[in-house]
């Protein structure tokens, strides 16, 4: 399985249920919390190609967006293969 890392912030509603998602397919994931570490946050933004709001997504050496593009791939049968090493 590709490493799976997720730039969050506590207090975001679309962080929990991006994290519960992967949690429920048993992926693991190392995590940012970008409010705890504000220094993070520029390196997201670059990784990101500007995008400044969380969670920010990336699946191996993919952006995948935020929580709306992890449930879009989810839904489109397409996560798990994106997941597979």
């Amino acid at each position: 399985m590709k490493p799976v890392e997720i730039y969050t912030s506590p207090l975001c509603g679309y962080c929990h249920a991006a994290k519960r998602l992967l949690k429920q397919k048993g992926v693991t994931f190392s995590e940012v919390n970008v409010l705890a570490d504000p220094g993070r946050k520029g390196e997201m933004i670059k990784r990101a190609n500007g995008g400044r709001t969380v969670p920010q997504i990336f699946i191996g050496d993919t952006h995948v967006g935020g929580c709306d593009d992890l449930y879009a791939l989810e839904q489109a049968g397409k996560l798990d293969s994106l997941l597979a090493a």
